[in-house]
């Protein structure tokens, strides 16, 4: 039976002009300013103006944002007064050609670095040439080569890439020989190491190649007789093993600890490309004072075109108006409409950063004056979200992709957050001046008995932070310090 009913249901949506302004928000510094520059070259509508070195946006510490200048409306010509209806008819031009979106919801802004040179790949190849081998044993050994990772290893079963010869490539052949070209030729290659199986071969691969002495030779016997036990810093038990004293065990140590676990990283970090940090904000202190500015020195300024309004202001004098000049007149709309969208979204996202990062400024004052990482306070992000009045998702975007160059260095704003936790006094203090404090307390602890993490609690619990031992174990992997075990050294 057919039933009728009326719902009465409230919804928010974005619009597309707010995606992109979340967009723009998020972009760092150098990404915008190439997200300006393809603005300028798609929109003919838009022009800019020599950037204006003199003016660089700037607040100090007691700064108003009601004080700050709105747009150079000298630079921006009004095309509010000019009536588009009289140019357009429904009746002559289809809906779908009036629509404004030139950008779909889910576009991102998208590069993908590119270095030039030679591959790590191509680097094994060129010298596998120099090797005397029949047709079909180069394209195995080629074919080997490609199934090398990044850090140099072949992670696959030679079994599995036997089956891919025959499969994929149409040659037939037998494991053995596909372990012969690996070890003789492959693992003889450079870097030392390259083409092993696992972390255990590539070592033992390594000290091979080196000159053999005593140190070395006990160093083979760890890699190849007790790896379990080496890995896990049984020393006492090798030492008993070996018939060897502490100084001897710890040059065959010391030889091993020379040794580079990933070969391939050697080759293949010299041709990727460096990204220059460009900080987003910079702050500094003048009269012991802090003063914020906004990186936006190659960005231009923008205006619309004088073009582009005159070309209105001509059509709207035309009479008796073709189906082509309503189709221009159209065009010439959705451009100036879209440029002046733009113009405002760039400065918003100029208000929305600054707005955010003087409250951030402001929330760690103490710590911008002095470079003290104690005096950082727990702050996280409604925390700022509730002082500016804005969304915590925009403060997140903000926070997330953005640097700020300060007296004491350039790091990312996120890193200025932290949860907070309650000392012996009732004060609250940021999770960061704690990791701060268990890693000095495990830099200075005495490495032939580390500290475990029932000792490292009871330590932090006498200096005024009464914590978990399982916090402590949190705290400790992100600061990515292993376990008392494998720190102990001899």
């Amino acid at each position: 039976m057919l039933k009728q009913e009326l719902n009465l249901k409230l919804q928010q949506k974005l619009s597309p002009q707010q995606i992109q302004l979340m967009k723009l928000v998020q972009l760092p510094t150098v990404a915008f300013e190439q997200r300006v520059k393809e603005e300028l070259e798609e929109n003919p509508a838009l022009d800019e103006d020599s950037p204006n070195y003199e003016d660089e946006f700037e607040m100090s510490n007691d700064n108003d944002w009601d004080s700050q200048d709105e747009y150079r409306e000298e630079n921006v010509i009004d095309t509010s007064d000019i009536n588009i209806d009289e140019y357009l008819s429904d009746d002559d031009i289809p809906n779908y050609k009036t629509y404004t979106n030139n950008y779909s919801d889910d576009d991102d802004e998208k590069s993908v670095p590119y270095a030039q040179g030679v591959s790590f790949i191509e680097y094994l190849e060129k010298q596998l040439y120099t090797n005397r081998l029949t047709e079909e044993e180069y394209e195995i050994a080629e074919f080997i080569i490609g199934n090398i990772d990044e850090d140099g290893y072949i992670r696959r079963d030679l079994k599995a890439l036997v089956d891919d010869l025959a499969f994929s490539q149409n040659i037939y052949t037998e494991l053995e020989v596909v372990e012969n070209l690996l070890v003789k030729y492959i693992q003889r290659m450079d870097p030392v190491g390259v083409g092993a199986r696992d972390l255990q071969e590539c070592l033992l691969i390594q000290l091979e190649n080196k000159t053999q002495n005593e140190s070395i030779e006990l160093a083979e016997k760890l890699i190849t007789e007790s790896f379990d036990a080496f890995t896990k810093k049984h020393y006492t038990k090798l030492m008993t093993k070996y018939g060897v004293n502490e100084d001897e065990l710890r040059d065959a140590i010391s030889e091993i600890e020379r040794l580079n676990p990933k070969p391939g990283k050697s080759f293949s970090s010299s041709s990727k490309i460096i990204e220059q940090i460009t900080p987003d904000f910079t702050i500094t202190i003048e009269n012991s004072e802090l003063n914020l500015s906004l990186n936006g020195r190659n960005v231009p300024e923008l205006r619309i075109s004088s073009a582009y309004a005159e070309m209105l202001e001509t059509y709207k004098k035309t009479e008796n108006k073709s189906n082509e000049q309503k189709e221009a007149v159209l065009f010439v709309k959705q451009k100036l409409d879209s440029a002046k969208w733009f113009i405002d979204a760039v400065q918003q996202r100029r208000n929305t950063l600054m707005i955010t990062m003087q409250a951030i400024m402001k929330f760690q004052k103490e710590y911008f004056l002095t470079g003290d990482e104690t005096k950082i306070k727990p702050m996280i992000l409604k925390d700022i979200s509730d002082l500016i009045g804005m969304d915590i998702s925009t403060v997140s975007r903000v926070a997330n992709s953005k640097y700020v160059q300060t007296p004491y260095g350039t790091f990312l704003i996120k890193d200025l957050f932290s949860e907070s936790l309650t000392n012996d006094e009732g004060e609250e203090v940021s999770t960061r001046e704690i990791k701060r404090i268990l890693q000095d307390v495990i830099n200075e602890e005495n490495k032939r008995t580390p500290l475990t993490d029932e000792k490292l609690t009871e330590i932090l619990k006498e200096k005024g932070y009464p914590i978990a031992r399982r916090t402590i174990a949190k705290y400790r992997e992100q600061l990515s310090i292993p376990v008392a075990r494998l720190r102990k050294e001899i």
